[in-house]
């Protein structure tokens, strides 16, 4: 198994360049970026401000041991009320990876994850969007290896968008095929 910096160099450029005549190695997209996020609104609603403290917390301990990285919390930008949400209340948590950091993180997620989860049959192409850009849902984070399943005190999902610099949804999904996603063809 190649490492992402030596996959990209050795099999995906070449590869690129061959289906869609770049001329430059520069010019073959690559992913700029991955951001894991969940969202714990609905868990916290019309919670105590303790016990959102503690849900909170275990969902920041989890994110960063996921992802290598500290997690931060996203508030409430303003109140509703049939949500039972009120304005600067934490619902959710997020990280962004770039470079090493995002590296590691594909690999994990493509070699051990991805694999390890329920009935996984391989990602679908309508998970791409037009600019070539990934979304994966996953609904349990105790696929990740960091995560023992006895220790967990709460299951939450995650959403993993993983954003590169093609140009459309083919040249996307090209990419992510030859990176080693196990995109499914129609």
């Amino acid at each position: 198994m190649l490492r992402f910096t030596q996959r990209y160099k050795k099999e995906v450029i070449p590869g690129m360049k061959a289906a869609f005549g770049y001329k430059n190695d520069m010019a073959v997209p690559m992913i700029n970026k991955v951001v894991v996020n969940t969202g714990f609104g609905k868990q916290v609603a019309g919670v105590s401000g303790d016990e959102l403290k503690k849900f909170s917390q275990i969902v920041l301990e989890d994110l960063t041991m996921i992802c290598g990285q500290k997690a931060v919390l996203t508030y409430s930008k303003k109140s509703i009320a049939s949500f039972k949400l009120r304005k600067g209340i934490a619902i959710g948590a997020k990280v962004t990876l770039r470079k090493k950091k995002m590296q590691d993180f594909i690999d994990k997620l493509v070699w051990v994850a991805l694999p390890r989860s329920k009935d996984f049959q391989g990602l679908n192409e309508s998970s791409i969007d037009k600019t070539g850009n990934l979304t994966i849902g996953v609904k349990e984070q105790i696929i990740f290896p960091e995560v023992s399943p006895e220790n967990v005190k709460r299951i939450f999902g995650l959403e993993i968008v993983i954003s590169t610099t093609a140009q459309n949804k083919e040249e996307g999904i090209k990419l992510l095929k030859l990176l080693g996603f196990p995109i499914k063809s129609k």
